[in-house]
């Protein structure tokens, strides 16, 4: 079989750069990043105005908004719509990332977890205590990815809008930055284990939100509940972790969280969605009320999906066939799909981009099939792979 021919490809709001493609324009369907084709991409993220890919070697690219550093190099223009490489990173091999506000968060293969951007809040890990002549402590964007908690072993970072959490490979949370809107509870400056958290698989983080699946199955969630987002049927804040309710006897798979809401993943293909509604970003239909405990998305039985990402007001579900499906809001044609209509019924999203080059006869009869996918705040990223009609016989 010829070789894996892969692309990555973007849309929504470009205002930032944040697609890509060299200019600033949005994107009602999908194209293209022309600049990363010569690059193996292994995964995307994309945050609120901002993007990254991590390739197969462990190089990282970064693209979108930079006042703030976010693009782990000083800010010489206010955005930057063409990937560059991270080369502070460039000794390292990252295996993983996070972008929500403006700041991010990588982890490379020895388990070395390193932050950069934005840090009013500590988010971007612990620094020299610096005081203003007020008396309160001077914190400064982190323009140069630095390393943060250096004596944890990390398996997987996760960023919230100013908060930052770990997952060690001891399975134990930690937490630093400001967990919650401000005035409500006080920012962490040091990082702080997240207590009544053993064993934990997999976490995903909200704007303020957060959630950790356990080895057992369980879910838990912890930090703001306004519209329902922790799953556990009111609209309480919990400064420590709760198991979500209504989601016994499922076997969960993957999980993911929004701005302000969540969604799980069965091992049978299923989706469960709670917390805000509004635009239909759950996939009930024309149901858009905030659910304050997890409800199967009906609209999306029977799709087998293996995928789900949330972003600030969309999501968009991935089949095991490689078809996505967005719902949500719809402006800066943040669905992909050539209409700027905000629904809460999933519609697929059309892979219309060129072949790979150079493919001879058979090769050439096939499609684009989605293999991972990533919602920012009013764009997505994807990544997909050319499967032949012969590739596909053999799933």
């Amino acid at each position: 079989m010829a070789a894996s021919k892969t692309a990555v490809i973007a849309w929504g709001s470009g205002e930032d750069g944040q697609l890509g493609t060299g200019n600033i324009e949005e994107q009602e369907w999908v194209c293209s990043i022309k600049a990363l084709e010569r690059f193996t991409v292994r995964s995307v993220v994309a945050g609120s105005r901002n993007s990254l890919a991590i390739c197969d070697d462990g190089k990282l690219f970064t693209w979108g908004w930079n006042q703030r550093g976010t693009l782990g190099h000083p800010p010489e223009t206010k955005t930057e719509s063409i990937p560059s490489q991270v080369k502070a990173l460039a000794n390292a091999k990252i295996v993983q990332a996070a972008i929500d506000g403006w700041h991010c968060l990588a982890v490379d293969d020895q388990g070395r977890a390193y932050a950069w951007g934005g840090n009013e809040y500590g988010q971007c890990g612990e620094e020299p205590e610096r005081k203003a002549d007020t008396g309160k402590p001077v914190r400064r964007d982190i323009v140069i990815p630095q390393r943060c908690v250096p004596k944890l072993t990390v398996r997987q970072v996760a960023a919230g809008g100013t908060h930052s959490v770990v997952l060690t490979r001891e399975g134990h949370v930690w937490t630093w930055g400001q967990p919650w809107p401000p005035g409500d509870i006080k920012q962490i400056s040091t990082p702080v284990r997240v207590q009544g958290l053993e064993s934990v698989r997999l976490i995903a983080v909200g704007a303020f939100h957060n959630l950790a699946l356990l080895d057992d199955g369980i879910l838990m969630a912890w930090g703001n509940n306004e519209y329902g987002q922790l799953g556990t049927g009111d609209t309480q804040p919990r400064s420590q972790p709760v198991p979500v309710q209504g989601l016994s006897g499922l076997t969960l798979v993957d999980i993911a969280a929004g701005g302000w809401h969540s969604t799980a993943l069965t091992d049978e293909g299923e989706v469960y969605g709670w917390g805000r509604g509004e635009h239909g970003r759950l996939g009930f239909g024309d149901d858009k009320s905030s659910k304050m405990v997890p409800q199967r998305v009906q609209l999306l039985v029977g799709e087998d999906i293996v995928q789900v990402s949330c972003g600030g007001t969309h999501s968009v579900a991935l089949t095991r066939d490689g078809h996505m499906f967005s719902f949500g809001r719809g402006d800066h044609g943040r669905l992909g799909y050539g209409r700027k209509v905000t629904t809460g019924h999933p519609s697929e999203v059309p892979i219309n981009i060129p072949p790979p080059r150079g493919l001879s006869g058979d090769e050439a009869e096939g499609r684009w099939c989605a293999k991972y996918v990533a919602c920012g705040g009013r764009h997505t990223l994807a990544i997909v792979e050319w499967r032949t009609r012969e590739s596909e016989q053999l799933l």
